[in-house]
């Protein structure tokens, strides 16, 4: 499945696919029965498959229509899921427009609270007026890419409400899934209720898994401090869950004799959690990460009933697969990967020798047996954030330095305190009596945020690191997987390929120069690091996203107009690099103001490097590139390595799979050309 995403072509999946085929083949025919070779076999086998499985799902599943280009359009629409964001005053709504509209089969519309009506519920239709454009790919390489998860989840457009909503047909009454939805939309307004601003919007993403109430403060901290899992319903929350119910029943019909000497007490105990879990999932909108927790837990529950150890690399690996086989897409995906890495590194761990003889349960005083769990759970947190933190790097240019410290407090306040706290306050709240149980949880998820944002906020918390490409992303993951699932000492090996990735991730450096896909943002890097924009007035999202890949914060950066020997005015900017003694000299347009050629041909003469947001004319020829929109339109969004003279472009890493918007036909010669010509 990784080996889609990274080849660029049907051509070169097709050829994967043979070669996978003649390495199994090959297994065959010279391991002479023997277990290498068998060994071989599946192995090729098994990567064949996940490779056409996910070819397969990306043209079943894929958007199908896509909408062409941005439009304000008209139209009426049945609602499939809501989602409240009352942290940005608004409602995100998927809608299905309604047939002959025009438009994709999902469409994604985000909607002020003020144009809201009442009544807006899965399976009520809507009429609106609506700003839309294509699912955006990644501004510039390495960005986030929403192209591709659209694609897979059918949408073909998102946009923003213009005018008030208009409810056409309520949602129909009645039915399992209607009564879900609408119980979850009124428990987190009812915990909103109970507990206003950051500590409802924490305590409304615990139990129903809505974050929109979550603060984007609160959310950079948790980030920051490693604890931004803590707000995903996932396998700490199924955990929770299972584990409570099934404890809770165990104790209860244990204090029957008959049932105790009878029943298979743990097998029931495991029945019931396990309905619980299913539960708990489907209240909480049953998204792809709480799913694959389900399956995974589901899966540990089935061992237990088989009488198998509860945790160990089988189940994991068990789990794992199901949850790929069902959604091939998510194994490229930073949830999935975070997900799995993170037990694996657990059960691996604990699967040791040494660890097992350091921590296992023995005789001995509480102050030791206390000591002892805590250096368990410290080591097991440094090994987790370890594990994590290539994860982190690729996807996020970041990784956190104090994650595994502040872990170990924050994971026990919120299984043991937070969770059972507000789960009975919602029991007793049936009553009238849950107040004193909410002042409970309102001053343990105080702890939790304070906690959060202390050590965000702490020196050095977050370590940005601006690039790690796709072959030492592979390397640091298939020595990491090499490293957990050995038994032996063959294991070690995984530590050569882990350092040759971290050697070429620490090797690396970052592009110089990097200019949006619509032309509009520039981001330059200077030799100290830190980054200066083209303009003043750039959004958070392009602005932290432009500093990440640079490897910086975003609160550093400033405008080209404070860049030492940069020269801009109103219309463009003119600034000069020098990278291994040779000055590179940008110029950059800002304004939609037409420049006088007299002023501006002999500028675009002097430059090596043009960008632009229009579309600039045959006469204005830079010595180097001519990133205009006419080139940005083939490529997306660029970066630029000047000691290399390379580039690399969104459309080049996109390659041709579905989701590739942009129409890319050569660039035209003019674009750029060699030194000397």
């Amino acid at each position: 499945m990784a080996a889609w995403f990274w080849l660029p072509s049907p051509r070169a999946w097709s050829g994967f696919l043979l070669a996978m085929a003649a390495v199994a083949l090959a297994g065959l025919a010279f391991g002479r029965g023997g277990r290498a070779g068998r060994a071989l076999a599946i192995f090729a086998l098994a990567a064949a498959f996940g490779c056409g499985l996910v070819w397969g799902k990306a043209a079943w599943s894929g958007g199908g229509e896509r909408l062409a280009r941005p439009e304000v359009v008209r139209f009426a629409g049945a609602i499939e899921r809501v989602e409240p964001l009352p942290a940005r005053e608004a409602v995100r709504l998927l809608l299905r427009p309604a047939a002959g509209a025009g438009l994709p089969a999902r469409v994604r519309v985000t909607i002020p609270e003020d144009k809201a009506p009442a009544g807006l519920l899965p399976g009520a239709e809507v009429a609106l007026r609506a700003r839309l454009v294509p699912p955006p790919s990644a501004a510039v390489p390495g960005a986030y890419d929403y192209a591709a998860v659209a694609w897979f989840q059918g949408i073909g457009a998102t946009g923003r409400a213009l005018e008030p909503v208009r409810l056409i047909a309520p949602a129909p009454s009645g039915g399992p899934a209607q009564w879900l939805a609408d119980a979850r939309i009124l428990l987190t307004r009812h915990i909103l209720t109970q507990l206003p601003g950051g500590r409802g919007g924490v305590a409304a993403a615990l139990i129903t898994g809505d974050m929109g109430a979550v603060t984007e403060a609160d959310n950079q901290a948790f980030r920051n401090s490693g604890l931004a899992h803590l707000l995903s319903v996932s396998g700490l929350h199924l955990t929770a869950a299972v584990g409570a119910t099934m404890l809770i029943v165990l104790r209860l019909l244990s204090l029957s004799p008959w049932l105790a000497l009878r029943a298979p007490l743990l097998l029931i105990s495991a029945g019931i959690g396990a309905a619980t879990g299913i539960a708990y999932t489907l209240l909480t909108g049953a998204e792809v990460p709480t799913v694959r927790s389900l399956i995974a837990a589901l899966v540990v529950l089935g061992g237990m009933a088989l009488g198998r150890e509860a945790m160990t690399l089988r189940l994991v690996a068990a789990g794992a697969l199901l949850c790929v086989l069902i959604w091939p897409d998510a194994a490229a995906g930073p949830s999935f990967q975070l997900s799995f890495a993170a037990i694996l590194s657990i059960v691996a761990f604990h699967e040791l020798g040494w660890t097992r003889r350091t921590f296992e349960a023995r005789e001995e005083s509480v102050l030791r047996a206390r000591t002892r769990e805590l250096v368990a759970l410290l080591l097991t947190g440094l090994v987790v954030e370890a594990g994590l933190a290539p994860i982190a790097i690729f996807h996020f240019h970041r990784a956190g330095l104090y994650g595994a410290a502040a872990n170990i407090v924050a994971i026990p306040l919120t299984t043991f305190v937070i969770m059972p706290a507000e789960a009975l306050a919602l029991l007793f709240d049936l009553v009238g009596l849950g107040a004193p149980l909410w002042w409970l949880t309102g001053k343990a998820l105080g702890v939790l945020l304070g906690i959060a944002h202390h050590v965000g906020g702490l020196p050095g918390a977050v370590t940005f690191v601006p690039t790690m490409s796709r072959a030492a992303f592979a390397l640091t993951m298939a020595g990491g997987l090499w490293l957990a699932l050995w038994r032996t000492r063959v294991r070690l090996f995984g530590l050569i390929a882990m350092a040759a990735g971290l050697a070429m991730t620490l090797g690396a450096s970052p592009p110089d120069i990097f200019i949006t896909g619509d032309g509009r943002h520039l981001a330059v890097r200077g030799e100290d690091g830190h980054i200066a924009l083209l303009r003043e007035r750039t959004g958070d999202y392009v602005r932290n996203t432009l500093s990440e890949l640079s490897g910086r914060d975003g609160d550093e950066a400033v405008t080209l107009d404070q860049w030492p020997g940069a020269r801009c005015n109103l219309d463009a900017c003119a600034a000069t690099l020098i990278r291994d003694g040779r000055p590179w000299h940008l110029l950059a347009t800002r304004s939609a103001y037409r420049i006088d050629r007299a002023m501006m041909e002999p500028a675009c003469a002097a430059a090596d490097i043009v960008a632009s947001d229009r579309r600039l004319p045959g006469w204005c020829r830079p010595r180097w590139l001519k990133a205009d929109r006419d080139l940005l339109e083939r490529t997306g969004g660029i970066a630029i390595h000047l000691r290399r003279s390379t580039i690399d472009s969104v459309v080049g890493l996109e390659g041709d799979h579905p989701w590739a918007m942009i129409a890319r036909p050569d660039p035209p010669a003019s674009a750029w050309r060699k030194e000397g010509d």
